[in-house]
């Protein structure tokens, strides 16, 4: 995004030698340019960008895969919020490559206005899909195990809840989106086309107001109120089986505690960072070096943090349940039959239960 996830409209900070603020800035940035090992910085962002977007390919691709591969059973609350999960995740890391070599230029966006805009649009778009797919999987693995446990409860309504929710969801992204699909443009500053955020001018608003607002949304639906959703729901879910004593306790409170801190620890940084900036936009606190030196090395790293997560759920939400590990297993079997063939004669009744 271009706030991508760098800093914001007219506030690009790139993470080298020619980094510039907008005429509206605080302060003139000039004697913070950063000046050394700024190239390799870059680079070394740009290849993580590229690792990650192969890695989430290929984990939304498997995640796909192995949900095409059951689609004879009817699919639950949570196995379809999965479904959707990986279809955004996986439409989020294709954007990268295109950040990636934004990154490796210093910031200067090759690509031209309508690529920015396009690209810009749908990373953010699914970065909000993302991170409330996540929430809705945490309320719906909540519904499911506390209706599992109690009689007369059928999964069909449930499924139907869960196609409107996710059409919902979709919506709420698109209109989350909605300041970066008309605003986003490119933009030339000290020489360098930047893809940004670039809000209006107005009589009675300053667009760097108008921006941390649009942060202020950023960090309050992409990151606060999901937090306190997921955990919400995961105390309460942790709570629900203690009381009733269930034998999986155990199995629940770990899987629960990876997935929370995933969430947090990716997100936690990035999300920190754009507090700051919104502190400085409504004048809550100055415009200081250690703001600009954060903002242009330590920022773009955090951007990666964040896109790891896109890696991160296809394992946390599939390979660790089990039903998706006897789902990847039999495709390795068949995918390669002489192995298949072979694990049957060492190990017979393991063959004869799957």
């Amino acid at each position: 995004m271009s706030e991508h996830n760098c800093c914001s409209p007219e506030e690009k900070l790139p993470a080298g030698g020619n980094g510039t603020i907008s005429n509206r800035s605080l302060v003139d940035p000039v004697p913070f340019l950063p000046s050394d090992g700024s190239q390799a910085t870059r680079i070394a962002l740009a290849i993580v960008y590229s690792t990650v977007c192969a890695l989430g390919v290929l984990g939304n691709l498997l995640v796909l895969v192995l949900l095409g591969s059951r689609r004879r059973r009817r699919m639950s609350s949570v196995t379809f919020f999965v479904l959707n999960l990986a279809v955004t995740d996986f439409q989020f890391v294709l954007t990268l490559p295109f950040w990636a070599a934004d990154t490796a230029l210093d910031f200067s966006w090759p690509f031209g206005k309508l690529m920015c805009k396009l690209i810009s649009s749908v990373s953010a778009m699914n970065m909000f899909a993302s991170v409330f797919f996540l929430t809705a999987m945490s309320v719906a693995r909540y519904c499911s195990v506390v209706s599992s446990l109690k009689p007369n409860r059928g999964s069909s309504s449930s499924r139907r809840r869960a196609k409107v929710a996710s059409a919902i969801i979709w919506l709420c992204a698109a209109l989350a989106t909605l300041p970066h699909a008309i605003f986003s443009t490119t933009h030339r500053v000290s020489g360098d086309e930047l893809c940004l955020v670039k809000f209006p001018e107005l009589k009675d608003l300053d667009p760097q107001f108008l921006l941390g607002l649009y942060q202020s949304q950023k960090v309050l639906l992409g990151f606060l109120i999901p937090l306190a959703i997921i955990s919400a729901c995961y105390l309460l879910l942790l709570r629900f089986l203690s009381r009733r004593r269930v034998s999986s306790r155990s199995r629940v409170t770990r899987s629960v505690t990876i997935v929370v801190l995933s969430f947090f620890i990716c997100w936690l940084p990035n999300q920190a960072l754009t507090a700051w900036g919104i502190f400085i936009k409504f004048n809550l606190v100055p415009f200081t070096e250690a703001f600009y030196n954060t903002q242009a090395y330590i920022f773009p790293v955090t951007v990666c943090l964040a896109h790891t997560n896109s890696c991160l759920n296809p394992v946390l939400y599939c390979l660790v349940r089990r039903e998706f590990r006897e789902a990847l297993k039999g495709l390795v079997l068949k995918v390669t039959p002489s192995f298949s063939k072979r694990a049957s004669k060492a190990h017979p009744r393991q063959a004869q239960a799957c």
